[in-house]
This record gives structure tokens, sequence and C-alpha cells, in this order.
């Protein structure tokens, strides 16, 4: 007996079983993994810049806003990094939907003011119809005391429009520069909104025009969707250099951390200390072979 466990002493188990017995299984809390999987991702329509305050009905008052930095305004988790800071700007409330008679003469509308919006890029121009107020994009040429034509009516002949007139697209030139398309007639316009865009009138077929919009891709649309005349106003907006940090900061984009720092590891190279005083120990004496046992059947 002794010797049978000597023998048994001797043989090696082999690694994977070993692994296999010290293995520990950590339980997961349901709540972090909630947490990791419900977590919002930055795009699919949200910003997560600032929340605007909307009435129940349309007004030109300027809007009350609330800055998120970044952060879900439920969770108040940070999702976007590169957004915080900033000045307060009051939110200026655009009537997307430009919308004219469908028979006769255009209506006539007067430009009241050009302003500037610190929400969006191109300016502002508050204009007046009736009883009526709202605001639209301003053009590249718009000032105070301009007269502009809004209707839904296509003739047989072409218009010639001028700037911030809004006609469908089939009543205007091959040529024509245009903002605020729609995509989808009746729906408002949200295409072309930057500041120095604009969309070209290709050519036509059927009822469809064709569009070149400021990425160059061309698009078929229907000649009764909307469209505004001209270039949208501040074209220097992409040229104009920030200047400063101070500047950036102001616009509403957190500075950047690591750009200079020191090597700690975090960001380049990583410099410990050095590690202390090791003594060399003796040689381990060697170990046994592991006997291996052989049966012929």
């Amino acid at each position: 007996m002794a010797s049978l466990a000597r023998l048994f002493q001797r043989i090696t188990i082999s690694p994977v079983a070993r692994d296999v017995c010290q293995t520990a299984v950590r339980p997961i809390s349901l709540e972090s993994l909630e947490r990791y999987l419900n977590k919002p991702k930055p795009g699919k329509g949200k910003a997560y810049r600032r929340i605007v305050h909307y009435p129940g009905e349309y007004t030109v008052e300027p809007l009350r806003v609330t800055n998120l930095a970044g952060r879900d305004p439920e969770t108040g988790r940070l999702i976007a990094k590169g957004i915080g800071g900033g000045i307060k700007h009051k939110y200026h409330w655009i009537k997307w939907v430009r919308d004219g008679p469908s028979e006769g003469s255009p209506q006539i509308e007067k430009v009241i003011d050009v302003i500037d919006d610190g929400c969006r890029t191109a300016k502002v121009a508050l204009v007046a119809v009736g009883n009526e107020m709202k605001y639209i994009l301003a053009t590249e040429n718009m000032k105070p005391g301009d007269l502009i034509k809004t209707s839904r009516f296509i003739p047989r002949i072409p218009v010639r429009a001028n700037e911030g007139d809004a006609y469908p697209l089939g009543a205007l030139q091959v040529g024509t520069q245009i903002h605020c398309l729609e995509k989808y007639p009746g729906q408002a316009c949200h295409l072309i909104h930057a500041a120095g865009s604009y969309g070209t009138i290709l050519r036509k077929f059927g009822d469809l025009v064709v569009v070149q919009l400021p990425s160059k891709q061309e698009f078929a649309f229907q000649q009764t969707c909307m469209a505004t005349v001209g270039r949208l106003s501040n074209v220097a907006h992409s040229k104009t250099p920030i200047g400063s940090a101070q500047k950036n900061r102001e616009l509403g984009n957190r500075p950047r951390s690591g750009l200079w720092q020191r090597k700690d590891g975090r960001h380049g190279r990583k410099i410990r200390r050095l590690p202390p005083m090791r003594v060399i120990p003796e040689p381990s004496a060697k170990a046994p072979e592991p006997l291996k046992l052989t049966l012929k059947l």
C-alpha cells in the first residue's frame, strides 16, 4: 500500500485539469449589466448639446434653452465628451414651412430684421405678412426692408425668382441656387440649412427635378417640393478661423485634455520606478521526472 501511495504521488496532473479545478465563476450584477447595455449612444438625431423649451403655439419670442454639456438629460451620464461650456443663447424658432397660395399671384412678405443666432450658423430673418410674424433663414444679400414672395403655383413658364422667394421646384429655372428644400411635399424644409450652403437645380424629367446638394450628390425630388431661392447667409463661416482657445470655449466646445502632459503612462511612454532590490536565491533542486506506466493488453 505504501508503494502504491508513493506511485500516485509521482503521477502528475495535466495543467488543463488543474485550471478547471481552480477556476471560480464571478457573479455579474444585473444592475451593472443593465447600465452597460442601456447606455445612450451619441448620434441617432441626439446632439446632447441643448434642450429647447418649445411652447404650445408658434411665437417669435426667444425661447429658453437648457445646455446639456454632452450629458444625457435623464441619467446625467457623460455621452459626448467634446461638448461643454459656451455662452448661453436664446433660441429663435424657425418656421420651416413656407406656405403660399396654390393659384393666383404669390404672397408678398416683408423682411423686418436680420439677426445673428447663436444656436445656428446662418443668420435669421424676421419676416412679417399680414398680422403674422415668423423667423426664416436669411439669404446671402438679404437686408431689412426687402420684399420676398411665396407661392405653391407651378406656371407653364418657369419664373424668374429673387433671393428669399419660395417656389416649388417645378416653377424654378434650371441652374437656380436654392436652400431650405423639402424632402417630401408638404413636410418641413429640412435640407440645406448650413451657413453659406446651397443646392443647384440641374435638370427636369417628367414630374421629377434633379437637385445637386452641397455634398455634390444628385437627388430627384417631386416638382411640388418647396424650396427657397438663393444662397444662405454667413458665407465666410467655414473659412473664418476660431483664433483662440477661449473663443473655441465660448462656442461650446470642451478643450481636449492630454495634448501636453508629462509621460506618466497615460498618453505616452510609460516611465516607472526601478524595481526594488531582489536577493538571488539558490537554485532549486531538480524536480523528479514523472513516472510513465505502460500496460500491455
